[in-house]
């Protein structure tokens, strides 16, 4: 009997101490438990700078058109092409075998082709490559005085819709009517009607048929 309540109270001592040292155990392993949780816990990703666009194409197109509107809805410009590639770091359209008609809001009608375009993300500037033709159809002005045909004709044309101007750094060849202009640079206007030729500059002046024609002789 005595060994039995001796016994009983070496257990009872045993749960006294654990119960006084259970707080600590539990803290104990509540901290382990949290820095294991840490440790493998899936990392957070850490915030990175947005790259840069590269001059890389986003998106490609192939024998399509492209068309602007002026805002009352009258048509300002189609751009045709075999293929088409955008590079959202310029926001420009390169596109092989180009071709464009663009209409003024005076209803003056202006076609462009070229090997090899470069546009703008809205189409009112297209850089021409390669066997590249800028004509303006012949049409009459307000005065109703007629305008000649004009072509634009060089390896480099640069074409502005909205300001209806065409500039070239290269050698360009300008046709009026029959009258035909060379030179080594070119800046031209529709708005003013000048047409400035820098560099070499040569130009063939035909007579019109009024003009070539002789006076009739006078009866006497």
């Amino acid at each position: 009997m005595n060994n039995v309540k001796r016994a009983w109270g070496m257990v009872r001592d045993v749960l006294d101490r654990a119960t006084i040292y259970l707080p600590i155990i539990l803290t104990a392993a509540l901290a382990l438990g949290t820095y294991w949780l840490v440790r493998n816990a899936p990392k957070l990703l850490e915030p990175t700078a947005k790259a840069a666009p590269t001059h890389e194409p986003d998106y490609f197109m192939r024998d399509f058109v492209i068309k602007n509107f002026l805002p009352n809805g009258d048509l300002r410009s189609e751009l045709y092409g075999v293929e088409g590639r955008h590079y959202p770091d310029t926001d420009t359209i390169e596109v092989d075998k180009v071709r464009m008609r663009s209409v003024s809001p005076e209803g003056l009608v202006t076609r462009s082709t070229a090997n090899r375009g470069l546009s703008n993300s809205d189409g009112s500037e297209l850089q021409l490559f390669g066997n590249a033709i800028v004509i303006r159809d012949p049409s009459v002005g307000p005065d109703g005085k007629p305008t000649p045909r004009l072509e634009f004709r060089g390896e480099f044309l640069h074409a502005f819709v909205d300001t209806e101007r065409v500039t070239s750094n290269q050698p360009v060849t300008l046709i009026r009517d029959k009258d035909q202009f060379t030179g080594d640079t070119l800046d031209y206007d529709n708005l003013s009607g000048v047409a400035n030729l820098k560099g070499r500059v040569r130009g063939v002046l035909i007579p019109s048929a009024a003009a070539a024609a002789p006076a009739p002789a006078k009866k006497r």
